[in-house]
C-alpha cells in the first residue's frame, strides 16, 4: 500500500470515528459544547496550516508556469480557453440547481418552520458590489494580499509578475529558478501538513455532530438528500464532459482526485485540498505549467458547487416563504449568481454571503438563510467536494486542448530499458 492510498484510508477512518465519537459527546456528555470547543482547535490548526502554504504555492507556481510559457499571447490563450470552459461549467451547475429545486420543492415542506421575516440572519450582505469586486480582484499591495489569502489578488499580480519576467529574457532566469525551488519546498511543507489531516478530519466532524447532534441531519434530512442528489447528478454530468475530451482516461483523473475530494469533504474546505489536487493533476500528466495556472485561477471563478448551491438555496427560501417567482426571474436570478459568485474567492462564509446577497434583490426574506445555517457544514462538505472535482477536470481538459497532457504510463514504458 503506497502512501497516498494509506492517508485516504486513514481520512475515511477518521470520518467514521468522528461521527461515532461525536455522536457519543453529544448523548453522554453534559456540556458537549465544550467537548466541540476543543475540538475545533484542532481543526483550526489544521486549516491555518493549509492557508499558511497557499499563498506561496499559488505565487510559485503560478509565476513559473507562466514563466515557462514564455509569451504573453501564450497566456491569454490559456487563459481564454480555462474562462470558456468555466462559464460553461457555472451555466451547468446554475441551471441543474434551479432545475432540480423546481422539481423537488423542498422549501414546501417547511412553510410551519420559517423564521419571521424580519429576522436577522447574522450574513453581511457587503463585499459583493462591483467595487468590492475590484476591491478583491487588484491587490493595493501583493504582502497584503498574501496575509489575507486573497487568491484572486494574488493570482492577478502573479500573471503580471509571470509575464513580465518571461518578457525580460534570461535575465530572469535565475529568480525563475529560486521561485520553482520555492514551489517544490512548499510542496515538501504540504507533505508534512497533510500527514495530520486525519485527525484534523476527525475533530471537525466530531466537533459538529457533538455541538449540533444528529438531529439536525433528520430534520433537514429531506433537504439534503435531495441537495446530495444534485450533486451527485452534476459529478455525473462534469465526468461526462470530461470523457468527451479525455476520453476513458477521465477515470484515472478521478482516482488521482480522490484523496484531495475526500479531504476536501471531510473538511468543508477546498482550500484544504489545493495542494494535493495540484499534486493530483501532475501524477495524472497534466503539465506543471498548465496546472499551476489553471488550478489558480479555477479556485477563483470555477466553483461548481457552490454555484449550484446558490441557486438552490435561493428558490427554497422563496418556496419556504410561499413566494412564487416565474421563469423569467429565476432566469434573471441566475444571471446575476453568474457574476455575483464570481467574487466568492475571499469572502468569508461566500456561499452564505452571495444568497444573502441575491435574497435582498429579489425581496425575499433574508430571514430565510437561518433555515440553513444549522446545515451549512454539512452542505459546505458537498460543495467542497465538488469544486475539487470539477477544477481538476477543467485543468486537465485544457492541457488536452493545449497538447500538454502526457500519458505517465507511456511515459514510464519509454524510459524503462529492456531487458
Amino acid at each position: 500500500m503506497n502512501n497516498r492510498n494509506r492517508l485516504t484510508i486513514y481520512i475515511l477512518i477518521g470520518l467514521v470515528a468522528g461521527v461515532v465519537v461525536g455522536y457519543l459527546a453529544n448523548v453522554g456528555m453534559a456540556t458537549p459544547g465544550t467537548f466541540a470547543d476543543y475540538m475545533s482547535l484542532i481543526s483550526t490548526m489544521f486549516l491555518r496550516l493549509i492557508k499558511m502554504i497557499i499563498a506561496p504555492l499559488v505565487f510559485a507556481t503560478l509565476v513559473v508556469g507562466i514563466a515557462k510559457m514564455g509569451d504573453a499571447k501564450e497566456v491569454g490563450r490559456i487563459g481564454l480557453k480555462a474562462m470558456l470552459w468555466f462559464v460553461i461549467a457555472s451555466v451547468i451547475s446554475l441551471s441543474l440547481g434551479l432545475i432540480l429545486v423546481n422539481l423537488f420543492r423542498p422549501g414546501d415542506a417547511l412553510t410551519a418552520m420559517v423564521p419571521a421575516a424580519d429576522a436577522a440572519s447574522g450574513i453581511a450582505t457587503t463585499g459583493l458590489t462591483l467595487k468590492e469586486f475590484i476591491t478583491h480582484l487588484i491587490p493595493s499591495s501583493i504582502v497584503d494580499g498574501m496575509a489575507k489569502n486573497e487568491i484572486l489578488q494574488i493570482v492577478v499580480f502573479s500573471l503580471f509578475f509571470g509575464t513580465a519576467a518571461a518578457a525580460v529574457g534570461p535575465r530572469a532566469n535565475a529568480m525563475i529558478d529560486a521561485i520553482d525551488g520555492v514551489a517544490h519546498v512548499m510542496l515538501k511543507v504540504t507533505g508534512y501538513v497533510m500527514n495530520l489531516a486525519p485527525l484534523a478530519v476527525f475533530a471537525a466532524v466530531s466537533g459538529t455532530i457533538a455541538s449540533k447532534g444528529l438531529g439536525v441531519l433528520s430534520t433537514f434530512g429531506i433537504f439534503m438528500a435531495e441537495f446530495y442528489f444534485g450533486i451527485v447528478l452534476l459529478w455525473i454530468v462534469l465526468t461526462i464532459a470530461g470523457f468527451m475530451f479525455l476520453g476513458p482516461r477521465v477515470f484515472a483523473l478521478l482516482r488521482e482526485l480522490r484523496e484531495p475530494t475526500l479531504l476536501a469533504f471531510s473538511t468543508a474546505s477546498s482550500e484544504a485540498a489545493f495542494p494535493k489536487t495540484l499534486e493530483g493533476l501532475e501524477r495524472f500528466g497534466v503539465r506543471n505549467r498548465i496546472a499551476a495556472f489553471v488550478l489558480p485561477v479555477g479556485y477563483s471563478f470555477n466553483l461548481d458547487g457552490s454555484m449550484m448551491y446558490c441557486t438552490f438555496a435561493v428558490v427554497f427560501i422563496a418556496q419556504a416563504y410561499g413566494i412564487e417567482m416565474d421563469l423569467s426571474t429565476q432566469i434573471v436570478m441566475m444571471l446575476v449568481l453568474m457574476l455575483t459568485s464570481k467574487g466568492m474567492a475571499g469572502v468569508p462564509r461566500a456561499s452564505l454571503v452571495v444568497i444573502a446577497a441575491t435574497l435582498t434583490q429579489f425581496n425575499i426574506p433574508e430571514a430565510g438563510l437561518l433555515l440553513l445555517l444549522g446545515i451549512d457544514h454539512f452542505l459546505d462538505m458537498a460543495r467542497s467536494a465538488t469544486n475539487v472535482i470539477g477544477n481538476g477536470i477543467a485543468t486537465a481538459v485544457v492541457a488536452k486542448w493545449e497538447n500538454e497532457l502526457t500519458d505517465p504510463v507511456k511515459k514510464d514504458l519509454a524510459t524503462e530499458p529492456l531487458p
